[in-house]
């Protein structure tokens, strides 16, 4: 008859027995020959003889360190070795528990005889007869005290049930990987059983007949525990997630006061306090049997849960990466009490151990148990319990789509021993956990996923070198939460005289389904991000930074846009906020901070360095070598040469003319962006991309709220700000398209640089996959300042420039830096902010022609 062993799919598995009892020969038919590690085979490793016994107490190190390695994994191990001596066993069974994994004993007893007669017919090894003698007599001592040592499953084969066995292995109860949701996690309850029921309202729930409640998409509650003492109906709550996980629409884990309730419901010696009091009282008037239920329901109530694949895992006071998907009583502990330090606070409460903020775990931990003022993202984990019962908020986290949803208490039934600090009276936890950028998060190469992207890789040594800049040059990095990406130039125009034209962006956008296109002046200024909040307080809380500071102004790769002027830069930002205010674009946004992208002009406010050591170099060198070169044709034609010399002279004069007219459109051309900049009134300002604010990151507004929202200020009277001239271009409209173009060649003539096409929707995707956001078209006399003064003679050569990784970064950086913004409104920790940040400074190291 067939005998069916179940071990836990993550266990240490014991093989006992006797030499020659057949324990390789199980091990080979039942499991994989890398779960299994033999001592026989490490003494071959460690001394070249699996019968050199004197190699034993090494090969058993060698072991028991391969075996804490593959635990540590999550795999399972097998031990195929004689162990059935108390002594063998201990170190094995103590290393289960040092994983928190459940040690399960096989049990091979076979006879005396057996073993005797198969050893003689060895011929690899044979042991004397008494050495047998002695592990059968071990062996049989061992059956009566192996559950004792701590082994969890002790499972034992007789005769023709070894050969007849076959072995099933078990998901732990904590593994729920297979429930993928969507989820509805819902905090500590704890008795408001009318904040639960609204809640449940709120999420889409709906009544029912047989499970109280059921979703109508599908979704799946997921209570944290706690749902008992000190609220007004204790008994109602916890019936309303019996109801529903016995219907199947809900999974619920234990908080510490169920545990509490089961042991008072069990007739063990329970204070009746922090609430059992009232729960008890409560109790008493409903009917005898819910008691009962409770109980059992509690009882068969699993420490923590991990669920969606393993992307998520639910208990009530958290659960370390260690401790996920184990079973072990310190797992069970730290579920429901989390982890405490052995001290006592001021209120008489014990320290708990911060072990969120050291969280680097791939899964998403989400618990309660301790009340917060609001919940934060710190490290993937998030706290949910938000004081409810004491005058809060009763809280639930939409999984995957990561939204918090929260109704506020009717009112407060208890009162906290320690009282909750405001929010708006404390930093972030989501500083608190990240003042300082972690180095090692960032050595190796960056892997950062993205919404628009997929998965955006950098390499290691573009990691380093962006993580220089960013300890060497870089703003303080609470600050952070967003690098601009680059633009990619429009295909390369085959038209008489130009590098670029706007037909070929529009083209672009027409040929992938785009309808309506927006184009959008292009300012010659710097690319400036400014970051700001409406005040300190406010720059405290939500940035994590200290003193009074309030806003910041950035580079494209994060340096302080002014340097170490701290007075121009406080001076720019308390006029944003003024003219935020005066245009009510603060209240519009109901949010106490922003983020910009702008233009600053004029380009000589920041490429001061650029235009005097490059730009002014090359126009005054240039002067200066065409007026000697002038001065030798004069001296060269007043010689008298004959006619063929001097018809070379001529044709060479008269390219020295040219490349002087060249020389001196180029000089006009940087020329025409600059001005002296005495104060921040000779600075202008062009915003054209309101980023995010709180709640909110805008790339789903089309470019016409952008661009109406930021012209506000402008309107404010501000000379400061410029309101970007824009249009909106109907694609399919040639005299739109005409028309369009036709604005670019009048910006340019004028000395402008040119202008951006965009598709009107802010992300739009082709057939392909995302477009370009956003594609320049700069105007010849702009592009003569990047390639050179002799451009136009140069543009042949210019055509055959390659656009694909410009393109390429462009989607990268996007995608990088949207993903930024939306992991901080999120309330992400910074680590993950930085991770992307980091990853898009990175890809400046990419060797693409600065000149595109």
């Amino acid at each position: 008859m067939t005998r069916r062993i179940e071990i836990p799919e993550l266990s240490l598995v014991l093989l006992v027995g006797a030499s020659s009892s057949g324990k390789s020969t199980f091990a080979r038919r039942h499991f994989l020959e890398s779960e299994v590690l033999s001592s026989d085979r490490f003494r071959a490793w460690i001394a070249d003889d699996e019968n050199d016994q004197s190699a034993t107490p090494d090969a058993f190190d060698a072991l028991r360190y391969v075996a804490d390695k593959r635990l540590a994994r999550g795999r399972i191990v097998v031990i195929d070795a004689t162990n059935v001596q108390p002594e063998a066993r201990r170190d094995l069974i103590a290393l289960a528990r040092s994983r928190d994994v459940l040690p399960v004993a096989i049990v091979l007893d076979v006879p005396q005889e057996v073993c005797l007669e198969r050893n003689m017919v060895r011929a690899d090894r044979r042991l004397p007869e008494g050495a047998i003698r002695r592990q059968v007599r071990d062996l049989r001592s061992s059956l009566r005290s192996m559950q004792r040592e701590g082994v969890r499953q002790v499972h034992v084969l007789e005769g023709a049930a070894i050969d007849d066995a076959i072995v099933v292995r078990q998901p732990l109860w904590s593994d729920r990987r297979d429930e993928r949701g969507p989820f509805d996690v819902i905090g500590d309850v704890h008795g408001c059983r009318e904040e639960l029921e609204a809640l449940l309202a709120t999420l889409g729930w709906q009544r029912d007949e047989r499970a109280g409640f059921v979703h109508p998409q599908g979704r799946k509650a997921v209570f944290l525990g706690d749902l008992v003492d000190r609220g007004p109906d204790s008994p109602g709550c916890i019936e309303i997630a019996m109801r529903m996980v016995e219907g199947g629409v809900a999974l619920c884990v234990p908080g510490n006061h169920e545990a509490r309730l089961l042991r008072k419901l069990r007739g063990k010696d329970v204070k009746l306090t922090h609430g059992l009091a009232e729960t008890m009282q409560q109790l008493e008037v409903r009917e005898p049997g819910l008691r009962d239920r409770i109980a059992t329901f509690v009882d068969d109530l699993v420490s923590h849960l991990v669920l969606d694949g393993g992307k998520l895992v639910v208990a009530h006071a958290g659960m370390k990466e260690a401790y996920q998907g184990r079973a072990s009583g310190r797992v069970r502990e730290f579920a429901l009490y989390g982890e405490t330090t052995g001290e006592i606070d001021a209120y008489g409460l014990p320290v708990r151990a911060d072990w969120a903020a050291e969280y680097r775990g791939r899964a998403t931990v989400v618990y309660g148990h301790t009340p917060v003022p609001s919940a934060e993202w710190v490290n993937q984990t998030i706290c949910i319990d938000t004081g409810c019962v004491f005058g809060g908020a009763l809280t639930a986290l939409r999984w995957p789509e990561r939204e918090l949803v929260s109704v506020p208490a009717q009112r407060a039934y208890a009162e906290s021993i320690k009282p909750l600090v405001k929010p708006s009276e404390s930093r972030s936890a989501q500083h608190e956990a990240d003042d300082l950028l972690d180095v090692s998060d960032f050595l190796s190469r960056l892997r950062v996923d993205t919404k628009l992207a997929a998965t955006v890789i950098v390499p290691e040594a573009h990691a380093r070198a962006a993580l220089e800049v960013v300890s060497r040059f870089a703003a303080d990095p609470r600050w952070l939460v967003h690098l601009p990406p680059t633009m990619s130039p429009s295909a390369t125009s085959s038209r008489e005289g130009l590098l670029e034209h706007p037909e070929e962006a529009l083209a672009y956008y027409r040929e992938n389904g785009v309808a309506r296109a927006i184009c959008e002046e292009k300012h010659m200024g710097s690319r400036i991000v400014l970051v700001l909040a409406r005040d300190a307080r406010a720059a405290r809380a939500r940035f994590g930074v200290s003193g009074d500071e309030r806003g910041v102004c950035l580079t494209r790769t994060g340096r302080r846009f002014f340097g170490s002027d701290r007075a121009l830069e406080a001076a720019l930002i308390d006029r944003v906020d003024a003219a935020l205010a005066k245009s009510g674009v603060w209240d519009e946004l109901a949010s106490d901070w922003i983020v910009l992208d702008a233009e600053l002009m004029p380009w000589s406010a920041k490429a001061q360095q650029l235009l005097r050591e490059q730009y002014a170099l090359v126009g005054s060198v240039g002067r200066a070598s065409l007026a000697d070169a002038d001065a030798m044709l004069d001296r060269a034609m007043a010689r008298g040469l004959d006619a063929a010399a001097q018809g070379q002279l001529g044709a060479l004069a008269e390219r020295t003319k040219s490349r002087r007219a060249h020389l001196e459109k180029y000089v006009d051309s940087y020329r025409r962006y600059c001005w002296p900049v005495a104060s921040i009134d000779d600075l202008r300002l062009a915003p054209f991309h309101l980023l995010a604010s709180e709640g909110r990151v805008h790339v789903d507004r089309d470019h016409l709220w952008h661009m109406g929202t930021l012209a506000k200020l402008a309107e404010t009277g501000d000379p400061l700000f410029v309101a970007t001239r824009h249009r909106v271009v109907e694609l399919g409209d040639a005299q739109s398209c005409a028309d369009a173009t036709q604005w670019w060649h009048a910006l340019t003539d004028a000395g402008g640089e040119g202008m951006v096409v965009k598709p009107l929707d802010y992300l739009v995707r082709g057939p392909k996959g995302w477009l370009q956001p956003a594609i320049k078209c700069r105007g010849p006399e702009y592009l003569r300042i990047i390639y050179g003064p002799e451009y136009p003679l140069q543009i042949d050569r210019l055509r055959q420039r390659g656009l694909g990784r410009k393109r390429g970064l462009a989607h990268k950086e996007l995608a990088l830096g949207i993903e930024a913004l939306e992991r901080f409104v999120r309330r992400e920790p910074l680590r993950r902010v930085h991770e992307c940040v980091l990853a898009l400074l990175a890809l400046e190291s990419e060797p693409v022609d600065p000149r595109l």
